[in-house]
Order: C-alpha cells, then structure tokens, then sequence
C-alpha cells in the first residue's frame, strides 16, 4: 500500500492515517463502492471489496469506540460479534477489546438465539424508538442494551447524543447507505472514508448515501492506494 496524497509515502502507518482527532466526539463513516458509484455488488458489500480494503476495515474497528449498523446491513452482510485481535492491543489500551456493535432498527426483528446477542464480548447495543413493540424491547432489553431515541421513527442526533453519554464518542458507522443518508441529513458526519473499487457495476444498487438529501461540503485530506483499489478519506470542510 502507498499514500498518494497529500504526499508520496510506500507503507505508510495505517494506524497513524487514521487516527480520531483528539479531544473531540468523531462520527466516521466506512463505506466501499465501485467506480460507478454502486455500495454493492448482487446485494452485498464484499463482492467490491479488496484485501487493502479488509485490512482498513479491520483497523478502523479497532480505533473506534463503537460500531453502528443498520439492522438491514446487519442481515445482508452476515453480521457477527466483534473478536478481540492481537493487533489491537496498543491502540485499545485502556479500553475494552474490542468495540461494541450498535445495531439501528425499528422494528426489532432480531433472533435473540444469534450470536451477535449471546457470543459477544461486551453486551450488543440496539438503538431504536419508542413506536417499536413494546414487548419486544422488555425482552431484548434481557440480552441487550437498548437505548430508545425518537418518538415515531429512530432519532439519530438522540441516538448519537445517547451513545457519547456512555462514553462512545469515537463512532464507526459502516452503513448502510439508509443511515448514512440520516446521519449526512442531520449534519452528524465528521468524516467518510471511502474504498473505490475498480469495476463497473450499473444496475439497481443504492449509492452510499440512500434517502434525505443533505449538501455537506467535504476535505480530501487524504489518498492510499494498493492494486488499484484507492482509499479516500474526507473530513468536514475547517469552518471560517
């Protein structure tokens, strides 16, 4: 892997290019597409993805505090617990293992059996409304922790606002596209690091943002690149 922007650099630190801000809560989005412009390939993220790509993906996991997800993303991309990593063990100091998964739904449609309920290492989060079933949430609040944020539909800036109450201010959101569209509406996004993958995929898949319109000027602040695969990242535009 090499960095081609700002500057030219063989190997550089992964960990160091995507180190959070210090001092300050960051909503990181982590999104692949293609060339076109496409967030899957026949339904899911991978078919896009690369090994440069897996290896970021598993780093920004590491650096964060917590991982958000759409319940829909959660399904479609075969969600699991997070595993601990020896890898991670310097840039974890301090914190636990590994971060704990958020999962965003409405309508709670879980299986309280899987393992994302009953193998991980710190108890799953689930974000949802007040409008959800309400049996349902006293049964999953037995196997989860449940914040409930917003009257008739998930509340992002409440679900955000809740998840740095509990000290999560480092949050990796990895889609999907629906979320990201909320959260980009809301004016939530600090940064979007973004895996372009070299294909042409057309047809009916969603972009990575998918819903409420939002016009936030980003930052290129940075460029990798590794077998043609390029790893953008951007941040918010420095206000005047």
């Amino acid at each position: 892997m090499r960095r081609i922007y700002p500057d030219i650099q063989d190997n550089p630190d992964i960990v160091q290019a995507y180190a959070y801000p210090e001092g300050r809560p960051w909503l990181r989005l982590n999104m692949v597409a293609s060339a076109d412009g496409a967030a899957w390939l026949k339904g899911r993220s991978g078919g896009l993805s690369s090994s440069g790509d897996k290896r970021i993906f598993q780093i920004l996991r590491g650096l964060a505090d917590v991982v958000m997800a759409g319940a829909s993303t959660v399904r479609k991309e075969g969600y699991g617990p997070i595993k601990p990593r020896e890898s991670w063990a310097e840039i974890r100091e301090g914190r636990p293992e590994v971060p704990p998964i958020a999962v965003v739904s409405r309508s709670l449609g879980f299986d309280l059996d899987h393992e994302l309920f009953t193998d991980a290492a710190g108890r799953t989060i689930v974000i949802t409304c007040a409008a959800s079933p309400q049996e349902r949430r006293k049964e999953l609040a037995k196997h989860a922790d449940l914040i409930v944020a917003g009257e008739e539909a998930v509340d992002m800036r409440v679900a955000v606002a809740e998840l740095h109450a509990r000290g999560l201010t480092r949050i990796l959101c990895e889609g999907g596209p629906r979320v990201n569209a909320q959260l980009s509406a809301l004016d939530l996004v600090d940064e979007l690091c973004l895996s372009v993958s070299p294909m042409l995929v057309g047809g009916g898949a969603a972009r990575i943002l998918n819903g409420e319109p939002s016009q936030v000027t980003l930052d290129l602040s940075q460029v990798l690149e590794e077998e043609g695969v390029l790893f953008c990242k951007y941040t918010r535009e420095p206000s005047a």
